[in-house]
């Protein structure tokens, strides 16, 4: 069972700085802004290497939002880069307005998202922003597992047309993905193959799930985990021809259950082939100040609480 070794704990928001370093190395286009976050963003090296193409915007996001739009309009692809919270709620209008509504090539991403942002509480940990991106006609939404995934996937935005979001985070997570991978936009993974169970996860909650199979197995259950690192365009197929195996799904992810992961895939199954589902997500909450482990066991976002998930929807797969 045991194809996921952790390579050792790194942050995903360094994995966006290490792409971004590539970047800058590879593509004369792509133009760094940050909103006073430079330190949060990783993106010291990309500055160092290519000042030039680096625009300090300060706390002024709304702001930058209206430069990256306009710099497209040169041939330059911006990469905007704040917190989670301020790249989106704090924002919406000017996204939509001037980003998502004349489809401009802008790459929004965002760090410290989710619960596990930790100790600086409930007003900087959005749970809703991967709903409020997917709802915007033509946006892409992008939410990586780990370093290396991170890294790939900001490498790849550049090359994709149209705006993009990209959720990252805060803490050291396990890096267990391969550093040389191929990263896809729109296509899931399968990690591994099962028969009872379909567990389909996003960011932090990938590691989490592949825990969870681990211990199911020794339980005698049978758990598919996929990783579905893009939440849109989402790969249906992939979704739908494990189910058919399976007879059952979890779905996890570091987000509110309204507008997340979870009801993009409630909407796949309902109108395709409808099968039992469990949703491991924040219940219509705000979070609080804590670490980030304390804060995932309290709100129910680990492996103990996707194997409690496991055991339910496989009771109710007996009686569908």
């Amino acid at each position: 069972m045991k194809k996921y070794i952790d390579q050792g704990k790194k942050d995903t928001r360094s994995g966006y700085g290490a792409g971004m370093t590539v970047l800058g190395r590879t593509n004369p286009k792509v133009v760094a802004l940050c909103a006073d976050l430079v330190g949060s963003l990783k993106i010291q090296e990309f500055i160092d290497e290519n000042p030039e193409r680096f625009f300090q915007v300060g706390i002024a996001e709304a702001n930058m939002m209206g430069i990256a739009a306009g710099l497209t309009i040169g041939g330059y692809i911006p990469f905007t880069g704040t917190f989670a919270n301020f790249s989106t709620g704090r924002v919406y209008d000017q996204i939509r307005q001037s980003i998502a509504y004349s489809h401009k090539n802008v790459k929004i991403c965002a760090s410290h998202a989710g619960i596990t942002l930790g100790e600086d509480g409930a007003t900087h940990q959005i749970l809703e922003d991967i709903g409020l991106m997917k709802m915007l006609p033509g946006m892409t939404v992008i939410n990586p597992c780990d370093f290396n995934q991170t890294k790939a996937a900001t490498i790849a935005i550049a090359e994709h047309e149209g705006p993009v979001y990209l959720r990252f985070g805060r803490p050291a997570v396990p890096n267990f993905t391969p550093a040389d991978q191929n990263f896809e936009i729109g296509k899931a993974l399968l990690l591994n193959e099962g028969t009872d169970v379909t567990i389909v996860a996003t960011g932090h909650l990938v590691w989490q799930s592949l825990i969870a199979a681990e211990n199911l197995e020794n339980q005698g259950i049978s758990a598919e985990v996929i990783n579905i690192h893009t939440i849109k365009p989402l790969d249906e197929e992939a979704i739908i021809n494990s189910v058919k195996k399976t007879g059952a799904i979890v779905t996890a992810e570091e987000h509110n259950y309204f507008g997340g992961l979870g009801e993009s895939v409630a909407r796949t199954l309902t109108t395709r082939y409808p099968v039992p589902q469990e949703f491991i997500a924040t219940q219509d909450t705000f979070g609080e100040s804590g670490t980030p482990d304390q804060l995932m066991e309290k709100y129910g976002l680990n492996d103990k609480a996707i194997e409690r998930a496991v055991f339910k929807v496989t009771k109710r797969k007996s009686v569908h």
